[in-house]
């Protein structure tokens, strides 16, 4: 019999249910479900993951790096360059008039039949070496068997040395082979110019030639040693030569 007295404590209720149901007696309460993350596999290290690609190439591969793109860089200046002022030596001499006048200096037109002629056959010959879009053909008397025989044409040239080289060939044909080709003073109208010597029947033949992006001509100098031939030829082509 218990003392009126003395009071029985309550009992301590059982835990509450998360789930809010009661667990069957002699139940275990269910484990919680246990979450996994997985992170993606990395094959850098912490370090280097957020790393620049500049900073992460040891120093001898980024002056590497910069040597080769400076020497392209260059390369590329350079070219452009060499592009833009091969543009502007075409255009400023491809608009070009050749019109041989009645007297140059000491020399004087031949307006004979003979001469006509022999200018047409030059011009003929040489538009079959060189295409040329017009040609132009001049004797001219000198005095003293010394002649000048003139022959040019006019066209765009993207080489002009190398056409002025092939249209010495014709005078090789006709004459024999040129020899001692070699380039001279052009002048101030630029471009190329050579002078060679040729046999003949009656001896060495001084022959001058000149080139440009715009035209190209030849000239004979019969009795005359190539110290008279190369300054005459300037000559000519500054008073036969004009530019738009």
């Amino acid at each position: 019999m218990s003392d009126p007295g003395q009071q029985t404590p309550p009992q301590a209720a059982p835990p509450a249910d998360p789930s809010g149901v009661g667990s069957p007696p002699g139940s275990e309460a269910a484990a919680e479900p246990i979450e996994i993350q997985q992170a993606p596999f990395n094959l850098l290290s912490d370090d280097q993951d957020e790393r620049p690609e500049s900073e992460s190439l040891t120093p001898g591969r980024r002056r590497t790096r910069t040597i080769v793109l400076s020497s392209l860089l260059a390369v590329g200046v350079a070219g452009i360059g060499l592009l833009g002022w091969f543009s502007w030596q075409i255009n400023s001499q491809r608009n070009v008039v050749l019109n041989p006048p009645a007297r140059v200096g000491d020399l004087t037109l031949d307006t004979s039949e003979n001469a006509h002629e022999t200018a047409d056959y030059l011009q003929t010959a040489l538009s079959a070496e060189v295409d040329l879009d017009k040609t132009v053909g001049a004797v001219y008397n000198g005095g003293g068997e010394k002649d000048v025989l003139f022959f040019g044409g006019t066209t765009v040239l993207w080489s002009p040395e190398k056409d002025l080289e092939t249209s010495f060939e014709l005078i090789s044909d006709e004459q024999g082979a040129v020899t001692g080709l070699h380039d001279v003073d052009a002048g101030s109208l630029g471009g190329t110019m050579k002078c060679g010597t040729t046999k003949t029947e009656s001896g060495d033949l001084s022959v001058c030639g000149w080139a440009d992006h715009g035209s190209l001509a030849l000239a004979m100098f019969p009795n005359r040693p190539e110290s008279e031939a190369a300054p005459l030829m300037r000559q000519l082509r500054e008073a036969i030569q004009t530019r738009d």
